[in-house]
């Protein structure tokens, strides 16, 4: 019977064996085979510690206008959101598009004290405004970073967009009361539509030792054409999808499954 079972199990036991070493005895067998190709790559090749590529990214910051609107408009805060991808990547050099998202709330000069200091629309001790804005634009931006170190990112980025700032109140409360409060017969155009903007500044990004995080800070200057001078300025979240395997001088885009 002990002969019976030993005979029995022999067989399994290099079957389970050789299930467990495979890659190793392949290596050592074939020295021109798959195995061992693919783990040399990846020995010879580092994982980056920086991943760039697709990326989603969340700003907080503040925000303030510069001029006219600046004279009864308050710094307040924005958020953004948004996507973007990194087209170029080189050690020292990274280029990449950005589509964001931005919402940004101000307190300002009430209607009735806008109007004590003789405002205007086209110039004057205030802008003729409703007195508290809450903006939302739609801003696209392209950006090009240099690397002084392998995690630190310095660029400048520029871009354009729309921004849009409703009416608070009743559009014919406006009409009827503000508008003559203010002295005048049209509206200003301020909260009637979106406006063309532009903007551009510097950015810098650090590439933390978490895989696919990075943090930064992004500053701007804009211009809405009929709308006005701004700036703002917000540090960033960002994830960036996939992730990137280097050998030698160059790299190639290869998911993090190609490294099991």
């Amino acid at each position: 019977m002990l002969l019976s079972l030993l005979l029995s199990v022999g067989p399994l036991a290099p079957t389970v064996a050789y299930a467990q070493d495979e890659g190793f005895l392949e290596d050592e067998g074939n020295t021109s085979g798959k195995s061992r190709r693919r783990s040399s790559s990846i020995s010879e090749g580092t994982v980056k510690e920086v991943t760039r590529g697709v990326y989603a990214k969340a700003d907080v910051g503040g925000l303030g206008y510069l001029g006219l609107f600046g004279t009864s408009t308050n710094p307040g805060i924005m958020v953004n959101l948004g996507v973007g991808q990194d087209f170029v990547d080189q050690e020292k050099l990274s280029m990449s598009w950005e589509l964001d998202l931005s919402q940004g709330v101000n307190g300002g000069a009430d209607y009735f004290t806008q109007a004590s200091l003789g405002c205007s629309a086209l110039g004057g001790a205030a802008p003729c405004t409703q007195g508290d804005l809450r903006t939302y634009a739609l801003q696209a931006f392209y950006e090009v970073s240099f690397y002084p170190s392998r995690r630190v990112g310095i660029g400048l980025r520029a871009g354009g967009g729309l921004i849009y700032s409703p009416l608070f109140i009743e559009a014919n409360a406006y009409q009827t009361e503000v508008l003559p409060e203010f002295g005048l017969t049209a509206d200003p155009g301020w909260h009637d539509t979106p406006h063309p903007l532009v903007l551009g500044g510097p950015t810098f990004e650090y590439y933390t030792k978490l895989a696919h995080f990075s943090v930064g800070v992004d500053a701007d200057f804009s211009y809405g054409i009929g709308w006005g001078m701004g700036w703002d300025a917000a540090g960033y979240l960002k994830y960036t999808f996939g992730r990137k395997v280097s050998s030698g001088s160059g790299s190639s885009n290869v998911d993090s499954g190609s490294e099991e």
